[in-house]
């Protein structure tokens, strides 16, 4: 646990096993499932080397409605997060003093900022490699980043896009896994297992490959999240690996 956490209160060992259940049933969980369905029947159809998959694609043809449902979408996501911070907190008034034991403040911007764009340069580059190799020995699907129409609330959408995924990934199956796990009293490895596990499965839509990848990035961020004991730095890195895969397509399209 994180030290500033441990004065949160007392939870019975049957009630973390259902927090944990109920954040993820109605989050990444259920995405890994759904992810898991995907890539089965990618394989059934065809194969995964000639599928396809679209990270973000219009909502509506109407394009101020798809915007909406977009922006609607983004909000109803950060639902599972605040559920997950109150669990920790256990009332209201404690999720800023949650917020701050797990490292999502601004207490230290220049060391947060540096080991995120750090992560970003390892994680980045790494994932650039797996999709390559994955799609050369036919276990990644052929993905496109965003196939929107180019207005002036694009790019903004985009961004707050990948902000929602830094949120929900980085504060859940980190943060919100790591303290309910060590809670229950499993070993960091068992966390870092667990967690990276569950990272890889809702990206098995993607193919194989990027799975892999983000099996390690996984690992490596709860390494870091037990090293640093900020979820601040994973947060600016996740937040850089969306933000470019989705724009600079966007962008170099015009």
């Amino acid at each position: 646990m994180i030290a500033s956490l441990d004065t949160s209160p007392r939870v019975p060992r049957a009630d973390l096993r259902m927090q944990i259940l109920l954040v993820l049933g109605v989050s990444l969980g259920a995405s890994a499932v759904y992810s898991v369905l995907d890539l089965v029947e990618m394989a059934v159809q065809s194969s995964i080397a000639e599928s396809s998959t679209t990270l973000n694609q219009p909502l509506s043809p109407v394009p101020v409605i798809d915007a909406l449902r977009r922006l609607t979408s983004i909000c109803f996501a950060i639902v599972p997060v605040v559920l997950a911070l109150w669990f920790l907190a256990g009332t209201t008034s404690r999720i800023p003093a949650v917020l701050r034991g797990i490292g999502a403040d601004a207490r230290r911007p220049g060391h947060d900022a540096a080991r995120g764009l750090a992560l970003f340069a390892v994680m980045g580059g790494g994932t650039l490699v797996l999709y390559q190799a994955g799609r050369a020995l036919g276990i990644t699907a052929e993905i496109t980043t965003s196939t929107l129409e180019n207005t002036w609330w694009t790019v903004p959408l985009l961004l707050l896009t990948a902000l929602r995924h830094a949120l929900v990934e980085e504060i859940i199956v980190v943060a919100f896994l790591a303290e309910r796990m060590r809670r229950l009293g499993r070993s960091w490895w068992t966390v870092a297992i667990v967690s990276s596990v569950l990272r890889a499965s809702y990206h098995l839509y993607q193919g194989v490959g990027p799975a892999l990848g983000n099996l390690v990035m996984g690992l490596v961020f709860v390494w870091c999240y037990r090293r640093y004991g900020r979820v601040m730095p994973l947060l600016v890195a996740h937040f850089l690996l969306d933000a470019v895969g989705f724009l600079a397509p966007q962008l170099l399209a015009g």
